[in-house]
């Protein structure tokens, strides 16, 4: 969606061509299960390279999810051309299961920035889910013409 404009609208599979553009994202093969109304949901199936040297997933992939899934959900308040002012995250258990699932919402969104939250769960073979993080974090717009690609970016 180059060159779209700052109050274009993205849907689900304009949402996904937007992560399939970010290099990372293809790496770790996510993938956005759930976009519109102020959220978005983003999955990613664990496989042993996401892995650190315990068994559970490494921090930097749940931190990635919660940072990509919060510029999605705030890309649908504030349309496509954000970036991520700042986040934190608070890891809460060792993330083990066969899924990782993140799902954002938008907080507050005004003109110049929207706060968002973001759950970070596991899903295990039994399709159990429990949540091993949780995030907060700003969104801004950018100014101009969204970047190559068009989507969230990080």
């Amino acid at each position: 969606m180059a060159g779209s404009e700052q109050g274009a609208v993205l849907d689900l599979a304009a949402a996904q061509k937007a992560l399939d553009a970010q290099p990372f994202s293809r790496l770790v093969q996510a993938r956005i299960t759930d976009f519109g109304g102020g959220g978005a949901t983003l999955e990613i199936d664990i496989r042993e390279e996401l892995l650190q040297q315990h068994g559970f997933v490494h921090g930097g992939v749940l931190s990635y999810a919660a940072d990509n899934t919060l510029t999605f959900a705030a890309a649908t308040a504030l349309g496509p051309a954000v970036v991520t002012g700042g986040f934190s995250i608070h890891y809460l258990r060792p993330a083990l299961g066969r899924t990782l699932r993140a799902r954002a919402e938008v907080v507050q969104a005004g003109r110049r920035q929207a706060v968002c939250r973001c759950d970070l769960t596991v899903i295990d073979a039994q399709g159990a889910e429990s949540v091993c993080a949780v995030a907060q974090g700003t969104v801004m717009p950018l100014n101009g013409p969204s970047p190559a690609g068009g989507g969230p970016s990080e």
